[in-house]
C-alpha cells in the first residue's frame, strides 16, 4: 500500500524564546523535524510534504530528504488550514499519514501499527492514554469505534473523566481528506481550522474510524519549551542507552550516556560517565572508554582503552591501543595495533605505527610514524610553514628524543636516535644519531640580576 506523509512544522514555537524555529531544535543531536523525516522515509513512504512557515529559509537551509515537497503556510490559521497547503499534492488514491513536527519520538513502529489499523478502517488515529490528560482532546468512542474528539474546554464532567487522548497523528484515504478539508469552518473564538474536525466529518458519513497506541506515552509528547525538550531529550538517551546495554555495553551510569547519532558496539565493551558520542561510532569488543570522553565518527578497534578526557574524532583507533588520558586524535588520525598515545598528546592526519608510542605532551600532525618508534615528551613535528602543509616521515624503531623538533619535510630512518632538544630539519639515516642544538655554555659566578627599586 503506497501512503503518503504531510509533517506540521509550520509554527514559530513562541515559548521556545529563541530565533530557531521551534522543530529545528535538537534531540540527540539531530533537529525535531529531521528525526521525524529520517523515520518515515525509512519506511518508504511515496512522498514527504513538509507544511512550513516560520523561519523558512533556516528550515530549508537544515532540513533535507530524499522526497521533501516543500509546502508554505503563509499564515497560521490552525492545523486543519496548514494541511490544506498540501492538499494539492495529494493523490485520491493513496493514504495520507499526517504527522506533527514537534514529536520528534515517534517511532517507526509504531506508525507501522497506525498504518496497518487503517488498511481495516476508513481512518486510524493514534491515541494514547494519560494519567492526567487535562488540557487535551478527549476520544469519543461507541464500541470500538471513534465518532468524535472533544477539546477539554468543551468537555462535560463525565468527558474530562476519559483519558484516552488524541495525539493529532491519523491516515487517511486521500480522497476523503481532501473533501473533508475543504468542509471545515473557521466559525470558532480563535478564528482557526482544525483538522481533529474532519473526525466528526467522518463520523457523520458513517466511517469507520479506529485507534492504534504508541508503546510509551513520550513518543507523542510534543515541545513547546525548553523544559520539555530537555525531558525528551532524557527519554531519547534513556532509550538508546538501553539499547546499548542490550547490545553488548556495559554504561557505568546510564543517566550520564548521550548518544547524538549512530552507536554500535561489540561484546563486553564498558563506557564510563558522562560519554558523549557523535555521529557514526563503532565500538569493538572488549574496548573501554573512560569517564568524559568524546567520540565523534571513529572507529576503535577490539581491546582498546580510551582513558579520561580523551577527544577521538574522525579517527581510527587499532586492537589493544592505549589512548589518553587528555589525548586528542583529529580527523586522519591513525592508531595501529598495540600502539600507544599519552597524556596531552595530540595526533591529526598522522600513522602511529604498530607499537609505536607517543607518551606524553606530544604534537604528531601530517607524520608517518613506523612500528615500535619512541617519541620522546615535547616532541612537535613542525608540519606547516604558514602556507603548506608538509609531511614528517620516522622510521620503525626510531627514539626520538624529547622537547624536538622535526621541520618538514624531513623523515628519520629506521633504527635512527634524536638527541633531545634537537631541531631537525633534514634527512637523518637508519641507525644514525642526530643533535641539532647548540653547544652548552657555563659561565662561573653569574651575578642574578636584582630587583631594581
Amino acid at each position: 500500500m503506497t501512503f503518503s506523509v504531510v509533517i506540521l512544522a509550520a509554527g514559530k514555537g513562541t515559548r521556545m524564546k529563541s530565533a530557531l524555529p521551534k522543530v529545528l531544535h535538537k534531540v540527540g543531536g539531530v533537529p525535531m523535524a529531521q528525526r521525524i523525516i529520517n523515520t518515515v522515509e525509512a519506511m518508504a513512504a511515496s512522498q514527504i510534504h513538509l507544511v512550513y512557515g516560520h523561519g523558512r529559509e533556516q528550515l530549508q537551509a537544515t532540513l533535507h530528504g530524499t522526497s521533501l515537497n516543500w509546502c508554505l503556510q503563509e499564515e497560521q490559521l490552525g492545523t486543519g488550514h496548514a494541511v490544506q497547503q498540501a492538499a494539492p499534492y495529494l493523490k485520491d488514491d493513496e493514504d495520507v499519514l499526517i504527522l506533527v513536527g514537534d514529536a520528534p519520538l515517534i517511532q517507526q513502529e509504531t506508525l507501522e501499527r497506525l498504518v496497518d489499523v487503517k488498511a481495516h478502517c476508513d481512518l486510524a488515529l493514534l491515541t494514547v492514554e494519560l494519567d492526567d490528560p487535562t488540557g487535551m482532546g478527549r476520544i469519543i468512542r461507541e464500541g470500538e469505534n471513534i465518532t468524535a474528539i472533544v477539546e477539554h474546554k468543551d468537555a462535560t464532567q463525565a468527558q474530562r473523566a476519559i483519558r484516552e487522548i488524541n495525539t493529532g497523528m491519523m491516515i487517511m484515504k486521500g480522497a476523503d481528506l481532501k473533501r473533508w478539508l475543504g468542509a471545515l469552518s473557521n466559525d470558532n473564538a480563535q478564528g482557526e481550522y482544525y483538522l481533529t474536525d474532519v473526525i466528526a466529518m467522518a463520523a457523520t458519513e458513517g466511517k469507520t474510524i479506529r485507534a492504534a497506541h504508541p508503546d510509551s506515552a513520550v513518543e507523542v509528547e510534543g515541545v513547546n519549551n525548553r523544559v520539555q525538550l530537555a525531558n525528551l531529550e532524557r527519554a531519547l538517551q534513556r532509550r538508546q542507552a538501553e539499547a546499548a546495554m542490550l547490545g553488548g555495553a556495559t554504561l557505568a551510569d546510564p543517566a550520564r550516556f548521550d548518544l547524538r547519532g549512530e552507536l554500535t558496539t561489540g561484546e563486553d565493551v564498558f563506557i564510563d560517565v558522562n560519554a558523549v558520542i557523535q555521529g557514526k561510532v563503532k565500538l569493538g569488543n572488549g574496548v573501554s572508554i573512560g569517564p568524559n570522553c568524546v567520540l565523534i565518527d571513529c572507529e576503535i578497534a577490539d581491546n582498546a582503552v580510551i582513558e579520561a578526557n580523551s577527544i577521538i574524532e574522525q579517527a581510527k583507533v587499532g586492537e589493544h591501543c592505549t589512548v589518553g588520558p587528555f589525548a586528542r586524535l583529529r580527523p586522519g588520525a591513525v592508531m595501529e595495533q598495540k600502539s600507544k598515545v599519552g597524556n596531552f598528546v595530540e595526533m591529526k592526519k598522522a600513522v602511529l605505527g604498530e607499537g609505536a608510542k607517543a607518551n606524553h605532551l606530544t604534537y604528531l600532525g601530517d607524520a608517518e610514524i613506523g612500528a615500535n618508534a619512541n617519541i620522546g615528551a615535547g616532541t612537535i613535528t613542525c608540519n606547516y610553514d604558514g602556507v603548506n602543509k608538509s609531511k614528517t616521515r620516522i622510521g620503525e624503531n626510531a627514539f626520538i628524543g624529547s622537547n624536538s623538533a622535526l621541520v618538514a619535510p624531513v623523515e628519520i630512518g629506521a633504527g635512527a636516535t634524536v638527541g633531545a632538544g634537537s631541531v631537525i630539519t633534514s634527512r637523518v639515516d637508519d641507525n644514525a644519531l642526530a643533535i641539532a642544538r647548540s653547544k652548552q655554555r657555563v659561565i662561573p659566578n653569574w651575578p642574578r640580576p636584582t630587583k631594581k627599586d
